[in-house]
């Protein structure tokens, strides 16, 4: 990837997103946002400016779902990229349920990018989990975080409680509160929020705590002009993309002729997910009560791509199940049509003017729409519009004038407006051509995708790399320049082993400041707090990186303060119960519970006689009570119970595959039993002359070299075995 120009990654997480012939439509997760971010991806990708545009989505390997969505990586422009990444298994999981697995998407495309050679100028984010993605790629690189919601969820909250869903169904099905909260953070976080409309920041935005700290810009979206064509212009041409369209048309029109018994009349025409927020049941009940609407016009309802309604998720199921009940309730056969699918390149744009050559109408009756892109692509194909006025489309039809907007709630306004088009020949024609003639001039993608650049230029604060200092990047914060450049990394105990000489400190911590193919970390039972305090006592600068607490507690250490990895926090937590633990353990009357300062949330501790007897005792109580776990006894009196994936020695592995640092290019030095962990394995392993009896027993074990001195002289001593020191970094 050439260093010039920016490089830009778009976060849409849920993973259906493909290059050709999206599925718009498929499900809830496939609805506009799809085509917004394919089109600024490829639209951001022609300016000369731009480098390179990764669009970052989940990898899904399901035989439910089209085998592309399992593809690591699918070009879709000279410089325009999807690029997927595994995340919580490989089944399909609607968007609702991967807030969980977000840390791992993290930490898998901090990988990505270090093997790219290159970190990302700008992190945008869409919907609230590509915003949390988004927010914390680029706090740990120090790069502008840019946000687009495109719907919120204190919004979509406040419209289902009026709807009648009670609090604990959202929570099932939406963690909507989970949701909210994470909004509120990326509402404070973002460099600048981009909307669609002013809607968005009045009536959306305008919900949260955090409102006033968000820094709001509208800019529309837009379309291509060239495939949304008015429907009076004849562009077929012996060329195969017009063969397709007249493919698409000649198949449509046969598609619909066999729901209708009157396939001549003008026809209403919805096109939608098979959402509850897209309020279908209320178009067709508008249908349905209204005689001569039907009379004087057909029905068509694009509800999304299905196969079988009974296998769908809970949400489409119930819409799609409704859809027909009210089909037979209103006895609408021969007037309704239901297609089962659409192809959205070819077909949908050859539907709207096959609309509008008849002379219908386009509805969008959502509960709410933040934008509503389907509306800019109906009115350059021509075709009326009649919309909800809550949310974006007040905006459009105020630019265009093209529609008449409605009451989602109020039936009978919908039909009065579908009418009110339909029968008014002067109405129909001048809504058609200001529709038209409106998009052209305030809706496209072109004009869109240089703000949206202007955006990201106005935001930087990425010096060149040449000028990087130790902690990797201008803005202090940003230890990711640092560990995805990292070659080698070295940890140490604090005890015994940094401090005991002196002498021998000062002459360690030279070699680290002048060392910069080195990181630096050290590797504690003591929690965060006592570590600084230690520190600084000492005069010991805060290292590059801190596992704390016996390895329960993994900090960067920063400038502006010590971040935690809240990856590793989420990783160990998996069956981790210390309620049961403590309970279990309160029988055992030579135990004795340290004090508070010493107890965290991964970590409980006791003082306990060194005795093998009572150390089985412990296991047997624990396996006894099928709790997972992992014990840790050393100096002979400590015992630390942590969750069964933590350790300091597991905390250094989590750390190897997330910054992508071999464990062979990985030297740790320790001096007691609860270093035992940390010695094991493939790393360069260095005990102090000044150990514990503890690890003699380790002398058998591979790669562990045992050094001749003591405290800070023996980590100089390893680092020469192991080639550590300045210059001798190994490829």
């Amino acid at each position: 990837m050439t260093k010039k120009g920016l490089y830009v990654q778009l976060f849409s997480i849920h993973g259906l997103i493909r290059g050709e012939s999206p599925e718009l439509g498929r499900d809830a997760d496939t609805g506009s946002q799809v085509k917004y971010v394919l089109e600024l991806a490829r639209e951001l990708a022609r300016n000369p400016e731009v480098a390179q545009v990764d669009l970052v989505t989940r990898l899904i390997h399901d035989n439910t779902v089209s085998a592309q969505y399992s593809e690591p990586i699918e070009q879709i422009s000279d410089k325009a990229r999807i690029v997927r990444i595994q995340c919580g298994g490989r089944k399909y999981i609607r968007k609702e349920n991967l807030w969980r697995h977000l840390y791992e998407f993290i930490d898998k495309t901090l990988k990505f990018i270090k093997n790219q050679g290159r970190v990302p100028d700008i992190f945008h984010g869409h919907y609230a989990d590509g915003g949390y993605v988004a927010s914390e790629m680029a706090s740990i690189f120090g790069a502008p975080f840019i946000f687009t919601g495109h719907s919120m969820g204190r919004h979509k909250k406040n419209k289902l409680l009026s709807e009648g869903m009670n609090a604990t169904e959202m929570v099932r099905r939406y963690h909507i509160d989970y949701r909210i909260s994470v909004e509120e953070r990326v509402i404070k976080e973002a460099e600048k929020i981009i909307t669609s409309t002013s809607h968005e920041i009045d009536k959306q935005y305008s919900l949260y705590d955090n409102f006033s700290s968000g820094n709001y810009l509208v800019n529309p979206p837009g379309i291509d002009i060239d495939v949304f064509y008015p429907y009076y212009e004849t562009q077929f041409t012996a060329s195969p993309e017009s063969e397709t369209f007249k493919q698409a048309h000649v198949d449509l029109l046969l598609e619909l002729q066999r729901f209708w018994v009157g396939p001549q009349k003008p026809f209403i025409l919805a096109l939608c997910r098979p959402d509850q927020r897209k309020n279908i049941a209320g178009l067709l009940t508008a249908y349905g009560q209204d005689k001569d609407l039907q009379a004087i016009a057909n029905l068509a309802i694009f509800a999304g791509i299905r196969k079988n309604i009974t296998v769908m998720e809970e949400n489409e199921r119930e819409v799609l199940t409704e859809m027909l009940m009210l089909m037979d309730r209103y006895d609408l056969y021969g007037k309704l049509a239901i297609p089962k699918k659409h192809d959205f390149s070819f077909e949908v744009p050859e539907l709207y003017r096959i609309c509008a050559e008849n002379r219908g109408v386009f509805v969008n009756p959502a509960l709410v729409e933040p934008f509503g892109l389907t509306l800019i692509e109906a009115a350059s194909s021509g075709l009326p519009i009649v919309a909800t006025n809550d949310g974006g489309p007040a905006d459009i039809i105020a630019n265009c004038e093209n529609g008449i907007l409605i009451d989602p709630s109020n039936s009978a306004e919908i039909a009065r407006a579908c009418k009110t088009i339909l029968v008014d020949s002067d109405l129909w024609s001048a809504c058609s051509s200001n529709g038209i003639n409106g998009v052209r001039q305030y809706y496209s993608w072109k004009a869109h995708s240089d703000t949206t650049l202007e955006v990201y230029k106005s935001n930087l604060h990425r010096m060149p790399n040449d000028d990087l200092n130790r902690k990797g990047s201008p803005k202090t914060s940003a230890f990711g320049h640092l560990l995805t450049t990292a070659k080698r990394l070295l940890f140490t105990d604090i005890d015994n082993i940094l401090i005991g000489d002196d002498e021998a400190l000062a002459l360690f911590l030279a070699e680290i400041a002048e060392n910069r193919d080195l990181l630096w970390g050290i590797a504690t039972g003591r929690p965060l707090d006592l570590t600084l305090q230690v520190l600084e006592e000492y005069d010991i600068p805060v290292p590059d990186i801190l596992i704390c607490s016996v390895g329960t507690a993994i900090y960067y250490g920063t400038d502006s303060g010590n971040r935690v990895d809240g990856g590793w926090d989420h990783h160990i937590s998996y069956k981790w119960q210390p309620e049961r633990i403590k309970e279990a353990l309160s029988e055992l009357e030579f135990l004795d519970i340290q004090d508070l300062e010493n107890q965290r949330p991964f970590k409980i501790s006791y003082l306990m006689e060194d005795d093998p007897d009572l150390l089985s005792e412990v296991h047997k109580t624990l396996q006894g009570g099928k709790l997972r776990y992992n014990l840790i006894f050393s100096n002979n009196q400590f015992l630390d119970i942590l969750p069964y994936r933590a350790s300091k020695g597991k905390a250094l592995r989590y750390l190897s595959y997330k910054w992508n640092i071999p464990l062979a290019q990985i030297m740790v030095v320790g001096e007691s039993g609860n270093d035992i962990d940390l010695l094991r394995g493939d790393m360069c392993a260095v005990v102090v002359a000044n150990h514990s009896s503890e690890l003699e027993n380790a002398r058998g074990l591979r790669k562990i070299y045992f050094s001749k001195d003591e405290y800070a002289a023996g980590i100089l001593d390893g680092m020469r075995y192991y080639n550590f020191t300045k210059g001798n970094g190994k490829e």
